[in-house]
């Protein structure tokens, strides 16, 4: 697989993926232009997760019955237009729709991460992967303080004008430069459905992974669409441009990323996960004690980016290795799981935050941690010692 095409599909999950997490430094910018409260406008935040939960659901298997090349040109397409759909907003209810249509269509990232792990050679297909999810990560802390700072000098509409032009673009070159991948074993969309159900009932590495995936988002989406309400109150008083600088800070986990994967295919994925968790963990317990002090908050963000990113590389390198064939429906209900812990973070964080202030806000995911720490540590982490098997035929009816 050439190096080209590897940070290509890197550069290209990055800017779809942004699509998602513009929003979240301009939330107190769209509440004031719409006069929402704080539980109100999460509501939004919350309708792209929840897109692209559904998109997940719905596009995410189609890698698996149509050639994806074409399945991603089309997908973006549509991004370009819910994109300029936000930016044309009007009031909230269409604003709500369509930022339902951008979480969906940017499923698409999802389409392009199993197809990578596909090109790959099996020797290499924990780092290519991980350095594809890289660039997903860069995509995810970058789009903040690209939002934030666009955003408080022309405004938040201009953030999705610029996105549906990006979209447009990325649509053109990926139809050039990648190769065509037709599925080995094209099926209906309803066989595909019920394949990804047997595949929860038989894997139980992927539902393990699934669990993890969505208390680790969970947690990582209470922290970044509450993160702009907390610096605008004491001790910070900071504005939207703030809100969003404060998404480098976690720049080191998508470097992590690759190292992820490289230890995945040396040592097995199942200790990198349970450190993730532990770092995560601890990430919020700093944030609890000391996050009211800017070397608190600092910390404590970058511990649990840190956590959430590489407990997400290892995760996915863990289902990768069930099905070869399966990939994308593996991939399917995992991000599945993953968006729908994001879209309860997504509410949950700032609702806590209004109705409970410090404690209401790292509340939730504190509780949500501890509880994938036993979990894993006591299933997940013994599983990979006493032999669990991780494989099934390589056919639809048993997949």
């Amino acid at each position: 697989m050439k190096r080209t095409l590897v940070w290509l599909m890197a550069a290209s999950t990055g800017l779809i993926v942004a699509n998602i997490y513009y929003i979240q430094p301009l939330l107190a910018d769209i509440a004031r232009e719409f006069g929402l409260s704080v539980a109100s406008v999460a509501v939004v935040a919350m309708m792209t997760q929840i897109g692209t939960a559904l998109g997940m659901l719905f596009f995410v298997p189609l890698g698996d019955k149509y050639e994806r090349r074409a399945l991603i040109t089309a997908l973006l397409a549509a991004a370009t237009v819910a994109l300029a759909l936000v930016a044309m907003a009007r009031s909230v209810v269409w604003l709500a729709a369509a930022s339902l249509a951008v979480g969906a269509t940017a499923s698409t990232v999802q389409v392009i991460v199993p197809f990578a792990a596909h090109l790959a050679p099996e020797r290499e297909r924990g780092r290519i992967v991980g350095t594809v999810l890289g660039g997903l990560l860069v995509g995810i802390l970058l789009a903040r303080t690209f939002s934030g700072v666009l955003g408080a000098r022309f405004g938040w509409r201009a953030v999705y004008a610029v996105g549906a032009v990006a979209m447009l673009g990325l649509a053109a070159l990926l139809r050039l430069a990648l190769p065509v991948s037709r599925p080995a074993e094209p099926v209906s969309w309803g066989e595909l459905m019920r394949s990804i159900a047997r595949l929860v009932r038989e894997q139980r590495v992927l539902r393990e992974s699934a669990l993890i995936a969505g208390i680790l988002f969970f947690s990582f989406t209470a922290l970044w669409t509450t993160i702009v309400f907390v610096l605008r109150t004491p001790p910070y008083h900071y504005g939207t441009t703030a809100a969003g600088l404060f998404g480098l800070l976690g720049a080191g986990s998508a470097a992590a990323a690759p190292i992820v994967g490289r230890l995945s295919d040396r040592h097995g994925p199942e200790r990198a996960i349970l450190t993730a968790i532990v770092t995560a963990l601890a990430g919020y317990v700093l944030l609890l004690l000391f996050g009211k002090t800017l070397a608190g908050l600092v910390l404590a963000i970058i511990l649990i980016d840190v956590g959430v990113q590489a407990g997400h590389v290892a995760n996915q390198s863990r289902i990768y290795a069930l099905i070869p064939a399966a990939r994308s429906r593996l991939n399917t209900f995992y991000m599945v799981a993953f968006f729908i812990g994001g879209s309860a973070g997504s509410y949950l964080g700032p609702f806590g935050w209004n109705a409970w202030g410090w404690l209401g806000f790292c509340g939730c995911p504190l509780v949500a941690l501890v509880f994938a720490t036993g979990y894993f540590g006591s299933r997940g982490l013994r599983g990979s010692f006493v032999g669990q098997p991780r494989t099934a035929p390589n056919t639809l009816s048993s997949s």
